[in-house]
């Protein structure tokens, strides 16, 4: 029911200790890839892209997940430990009359997604906003060094 996530050009994520991009550390089904890990199912599906730097904002990135039907409060987002972890469980609905489905297409189940994240990235904040869930991450500016600059002599003293 997790997805260990490391995704190949972005250096703020991490990876396996041998450099690698670790891969999903289990899914609902079980199942195992031919290597034995197991195959993660895609859900949610997500995109990450790359905001830019501006003047008075650091570069981000901003990772969004489609989770449709999940309430603000069917859903959880932690950080720690160098990983970000996105949970959503959905509360059954107690219908006065049971539903009886003809086809049920609509995805209604529970989830948790793992980010790994590079060392000093700061997760910001999360919005949920028509079905999608954006959580923005930052690694802070890096303040200039202060170096010692050497004076010479210009001739006379």
């Amino acid at each position: 029911m997790s997805r260990m996530t490391h995704l190949q050009g972005a250096v703020w994520f991490g990876s396996s200790r041998d450099g690698r991009p670790d891969q999903g550390k289990s899914s609902p089904q079980g199942r195992s890839s031919p290597r034995g890990n197991p195959r993660p199912d895609g859900y949610p599906p997500f995109n990450i892209e790359l905001v830019p730097e501006t003047a008075d904002r650091p570069e981000a990135l901003r990772i969004t997940l489609a989770v449709a039907g999940f309430s603000r409060e069917e859903l959880q987002v932690t950080a720690g430990g160098g990983e970000l972890v996105v949970e959503g469980r959905q509360s059954e609905a107690e219908d006065s009359v049971p539903r009886e489905y003809l086809h049920r297409g609509i995805a209604a189940r529970q989830f948790k997604r793992s980010f790994g994240l590079a060392h000093g990235v700061e997760v910001c904040e999360a919005e949920l906003h028509n079905g999608l869930l954006t959580v923005e991450l930052r690694r802070p500016r890096k303040a200039e060094p202060v170096r010692k600059v050497g004076i010479v002599s210009g001739g006379q003293d």
